[in-house]
């Protein structure tokens, strides 16, 4: 087994990110799963090895539960302040916590094994491990653990009785390296490249993901300012797990070449609701309430009888088109966004609001005015075809398509704000009567007639 000490200086986050082939890797789609269980050797490495994964299976309502092996009574073992049985409670308090920040309502189970002496536990973790899984759990069960071959002694065993369950109940698995990041590198003849998978993070998850870090506060910190109370966990050594992607060891084809995404679900926008009444900054960022008066006044009719707004969210924007038509349907893939644009338009009855995914199930009718805003680029490139192939279906001969976007990258979104409008301009159908460009948005204004304001109104 690889020897090294977690005290030395290892090799760098720059050095590993340098290498092509991190970015070349399959992916790990979660999506296939109902149910994924992970298995840590002590508390810490679930949140290090696969805290992004955890919270990722919390935003997609994946069922995930934690099972944490040993007691992690062993960090600090020579600590003049902490014994070891006040370190176990207390790390025990910590895992709970860093779980309860990746998803709140995934249970923790903790073995609590003694730390050093996993040898002994061997029989007693397959069992736990084996009944958190099931038997028969086939392909709709992941099971994450440590990488066997991550130069752990403890992270060998977990790993190995992972592997024997998995095989045993016909489950996926996937191991997560930890300590390879430190000991190894990318030229290494042990990294197993051509087994290495990527799981793709959120700025969500990720953001997740680093508090929970924070929250091993045991290992992260010094204990106190004596000699052996230092930080167990080096602070270079905990850039690793910083990326926007997690990466596993998937010896057999656990997912690595699913469907993409073509929309992104719903749960990703209820949990960003969860986590903030306003997401966006609607009622409250000059930026937003500059851009919905631009927006507004973008509209080359002074008056629509039936709109459509895709993406509604709270209903800020909602309330000033309310203004300029006589019947509004608003339309929005989250449930406790429609709640919250229920109550902000609760005196404006010439609006109705609909919990709906117009990239499964478009709304029926005619309207003169449909309005995109700020939600094309959660369709992958291929389901906007088809929703703007229902859009133009929709709209009325003389009616408007307004489309307005952020223009700068997010990693979570399936394409760019600019990608979105070179779609909707390459149908030919569609005629551009004005277009607003900035650094930050652009906001482009369609008709099916192609007649400008002028035109319309008779000036030209």
């Amino acid at each position: 087994m690889v020897t090294f000490d977690a005290r030395d200086a290892g090799t760098s986050q720059a050095v590993w990110r340098s290498d092509p082939r991190l970015d070349s890797l399959g992916d790990l789609h979660l999506d296939r799963f109902d149910r994924v269980v992970v298995v840590s050797a002590h508390p810490d490495d679930e949140t290090l090895g696969a805290g992004g994964l955890i919270a990722e299976c919390a935003l997609r309502s994946i069922e995930v539960s934690v099972i944490v092996v040993t007691d992690g009574c062993a960090s600090h073992p020579e600590s003049p302040t902490f014994d070891r049985e006040t370190l176990a409670r207390w790390r025990e308090a910590e895992v709970r916590e860093a779980v309860a920040i990746l998803a709140p309502h995934a249970p923790v189970r903790t073995l609590a094994f003694e730390d050093g002496n996993l040898d002994a536990s061997v029989p007693a973790t397959r069992d736990a491990v084996a009944l958190a899984v099931g038997t028969g759990s086939g392909d709709a069960v992941l099971l994450v653990a440590p990488w066997r071959g991550d130069g752990h002694h403890d992270h060998e065993i977990v790993g190995r009785i992972a592997a024997e369950v998995a095989s045993s109940s016909g489950c996926s698995l996937a191991e997560y390296p930890i300590w390879m990041w430190h000991w190894a590198n990318p030229n290494d003849p042990t990294v197993p490249w051509n087994d290495l998978a990527s799981l793709h993070l959120s700025p969500l998850s990720l953001e997740a993901k680093t508090t929970a870090v924070a929250a091993h506060r045991s290992q992260v910190e010094p204990l106190s300012e004596q000699p052996d109370d230092e930080a167990v966990l080096r602070s270079d050594f905990l850039e690793h797990f910083t990326r926007s992607a997690e990466i596993f060891v998937v010896s057999s084809p656990v997912a690595h070449r699913e469907p993409p995404l073509t929309t992104l679900p719903a749960a990703y926008f209820e949990k960003t609701y969860d986590l903030h009444a306003d997401p966006w900054g609607f009622t409250d960022r000059w930026y937003e309430e500059r851009k919905r008066a631009l927006t507004v006044a973008s509209l080359p009719r002074p008056r629509y009888g039936y709109g459509l707004e895709i993406g509604c969210s709270i209903g800020v924007l909602t309330q000033e088109l309310a203004a300029r038509c006589d019947r509004l349907l608003a339309v929005d893939i989250s449930e406790a966004a429609i709640a919250r644009a229920r109550e902000r338009l609760v005196e404006t009855p010439n609006v109705e609001l609909q919990v709906q995914d117009v990239g499964k199930d478009f709304p029926p009718g005619s309207f003169d005015l449909v309005v995109l805003s700020e939600v094309g680029y959660y369709f992958s490139p291929e389901r906007l075809d088809a929703v703007l192939h229902d859009i133009e279906g929709s709209l009325t001969p003389e009616g408007t398509l307004v489309a307005c976007h952020w223009r700068y990258p997010v990693g979570d979104y399936l394409q760019s704000g600019d990608g979105v409008h070179g779609r909707i301009a390459a149908n030919r159908s569609w005629h551009r009567i004005s277009k607003h460009e900035e650094k930050d948005f652009v906001l482009e204004v369609f008709t099916l007639d192609g007649r400008s304001v002028a035109e319309e109104t008779g000036l030209r």
